[in-house]
């Protein structure tokens, strides 16, 4: 069978950071034979050339390549290419890894849609990566009508025919921004794009060492002569005009003015700052007209207006006042109902904990803005966020906790302006719902624990922070639901009191320890309970009933229905078959899962010819202490037992 997709791998000295890119590269659901991984080795130093080696003799469908060191990754990506044999090649980086049904949902969602580039959306641990992007999917996509220029990294799918017909191979050398050379004319050149955001394909991975190359600081010369590079490749396929300037756009908003703003340009020294000052400013005066700065926002239209003006303190005192602005999401009541989870939250922006006040008279900030002073500036942005307060959101976004996969959720959101002195407060008053059949973009959530976070967009500010923390500490996040084949938990985390959600891994948490035999019901053979959870019907689960002596297991069927209050369990014991022994109860609220997962119950069950007894299941004993070791007597200094020996002789000689 032909080859369906070659995956190309540079590799250099990752250490143990390439064992998840291998796993997940032999974890694929396409068929091995229908895909081949081509690790490029670029003269690595560490014990990696012999782990490939040895990985490829385990596995026909891996593929090793030695070569010198080039320096960086653009040269083993093109031997990658040349070696491959797939319809399509994907890049993937030594130190990330892909999700299992990546290489079959992306190759075939790329056929259907005739696309050139297929682009996967991608989860960042550590690092940032596209949001708006994969908001949802789209079939077919271009740089005018979806949001790809928000991602420039290579971790795509292209199809081999089309490398070769546009001859489009990556940057050689020892450089910057190769990836976004390429991936932009793929983009420009390509007949279609299509970009699949209902699955997460690539995990992209910041190092515990902090060692990938894309967080290593930079030369501002080096880097913005390749950014030029880019900026060649869009004269290339466009016209002056205002297509261009909205791809120029891009790299003003990302590698330049972001840059020049809040946090990032704090992080770094005084010297840098002025380094990278003189060379954006030689980008933008060269290779930008007037209309690429007036499509940013707000706040990047005034940094951008005091870069090109050369205001250096000017920037410095903005970016401070911006890095104070943070945002706050309270959570407020949590609920079930219709089998969704409803999450009621208020979110705002924050000044050193105490509400941020903006200008009470909107006024939309100008085009081509000229503030004379920080004052002047900081009144024109809080006045433009109270005069499209109504564009204002506070979406909900939960995300897994070990792979940072992460999924937006509807939400409705009413907007408030608080009066407070002399301006207002911009609030918003959100109701997130979680379904957790489709909160995973329509698939339900994996089981894990899953936190939330609320992205807070007021006027030219987009923050994230977590939903959190409770107002009140010890407050009740709920009871846990039993809802599309799981066991969902919303909790409170300890010592914080953020919200989160426990899929499929809580049981202590969940109450069931709580219960006493006083709370079971007994009717003849029938058994029923009332459990702290929430079901939307009737749901059938298993009983089973373990003798611990004999290991023997009975599994019962039983029913949990909706009470007010709660879930009621209901099932009827064969009480002739437990003879008289004491039986563990345990339950599983979920038995048409793959792997049943049972929940013990703090009771025993009896039975005989007068029915079912109840009794409390015995505690289990506490580990008895070890004794404490016998003092060893320490043994003295040789140098001190010889001092000692030779005094006695000298005493005993007198």
């Amino acid at each position: 069978m032909s080859v369906k997709v070659s995956v190309v791998v540079p590799v250099y000295n990752p250490g143990p950071y390439i064992e998840d890119c291998i796993s997940s590269l032999l974890r694929q659901s396409l068929p091995n034979d229908e895909y081949e991984a081509i690790f490029v080795d670029d003269g690595s130093t560490d014990g990696t050339p012999a782990r490939l080696d040895e990985v490829a003799a385990q596995h026909p469908h891996i593929h090793v390549i030695h070569q010198e060191a080039s320096g960086w990754s653009g040269k083993p990506r093109n031997v990658g290419i040349a070696a491959s044999k797939g319809e399509f090649v994907m890049f993937v980086d030594n130190d990330d890894y892909l999700g299992d049904e990546a290489l079959e949902r992306m190759y075939d969602y790329g056929v259907a849609n005739g696309a050139d580039v297929i682009v996967g959306k991608m989860a960042g641990k550590g690092r940032a990566v596209p949001v708006e992007l994969f908001r949802k999917n789209y079939p077919h996509a271009s740089v005018e009508t979806a949001p790809l220029m928000d991602s420039l990294t290579p971790h795509k799918m292209l199809r081999r025919a089309f490398l070769d017909r546009i001859n489009l191979r990556f940057p050689e050398g020892r450089r910057r921004l190769e990836d976004h050379v390429f991936v932009t004319e793929a983009y420009l050149a390509a007949d279609n794009v299509a970009v699949l955001s209902d699955y997460v394909c690539y995990y992209h991975i910041k190092r515990e060492d902090a060692s990938n190359a894309g967080f290593q600081r930079f030369d501002p010369v080096g880097y913005f002569k390749n950014l030029r590079e880019a900026l060649d490749v869009v004269e290339k396929y466009t016209e002056p005009g205002p297509a261009r300037d909205k791809i120029f756009r891009r790299w003003l908003r990302v590698e330049m003015m972001e840059r020049l703003g809040g946090g990032r340009l704090l992080k770094v020294p005084d010297d840098y700052r002025r380094e990278l000052l003189k060379e954006i400013r030689g980008v933008m005066t060269e290779r930008f007209g007037p209309g690429v700065a007036a499509g940013l926002g707000p706040r990047l239209r005034v940094v951008a207006a005091l870069a090109a003006a050369d205001r250096y303190d000017d920037l410095v005192e903005l970016a401070e006042w911006e890095a104070a602005l943070k945002p706050t999401a309270a959570p407020g009541e949590i609920e079930w109902r219709d089998g969704k989870l409803l999450i009621h939250y208020q979110a705002e922006f924050v000044v050193d904990g105490k509400p941020a006040i903006f200008e009470a008279k909107g006024a939309p900030a100008p085009k081509h803005p000229e503030p004379k002073t920080l004052a002047e500036a900081t009144a024109m942005l809080t006045a433009d966020a109270t005069a499209n307060f109504k564009k204002a959101t506070a979406d909900l976004v939960v995300r897994e906790r070990t792979s940072a996969a992460s999924h937006f959720q509807p939400v409705q959101i009413s907007h408030e302006a608080v009066p407070e002195g002399d301006g207002v407060r911009l609030v918003l008053h959100a109701t997130a719902t979680v379904d957790p059949a489709t909160a995973a973009g329509g698939a339900p959530l994996a089981g894990g624990l899953w936190d939330t976070y609320v992205r807070v967009v007021i006027g030219s500010w987009n923050k994230e922070c977590r939903l959190g923390p409770v107002p009140q500490h010890g407050e009740n996040a709920g009871h846990p639901g039993v809802v599309a084949g799981q066991v969902l938990l919303p909790y409170y985390t300890e010592p914080h009191g953020n919200f989160s959600l426990d899929v499929e891994k809580a049981s202590k948490r969940l109450g069931l320890g709580d219960l006493k035999p006083e709370d079971f019901t007994v009717t003849g053979a029938r058994v029923g309970v009332l459990l702290p959870f929430y079901v939307p019907a009737a749901t059938d689960v298993l009983l089973r009933l373990t003798h611990k002596a004999s290991g023997t297991t009975l599994d019962v069927p039983g029913v949990v229905s909706p009470e007010s209050s709660g879930a009621r369990l209901a099932a009827e014991v064969p009480a002739a078959e437990l003879k008289d022994l004491a039986w563990a109860a345990s339950v599983c609220l979920t038995p048409t899962a793959t792997g049943q997962r049972f929940l013990a119950l703090p009771v025993r069950l009896a039975g005989d010819a007068g029915g079912i007894r109840v009794e409390a299941a015995p505690k289990a004993k506490p580990a008895e202490p070890k004794p404490a070791p016998k003092p060893v007597a320490a043994k003295p200094k040789p140098g001190l037992a010889r001092r000692v020996a030779r005094k006695l002789k000298r005493a005993l000689s007198k």
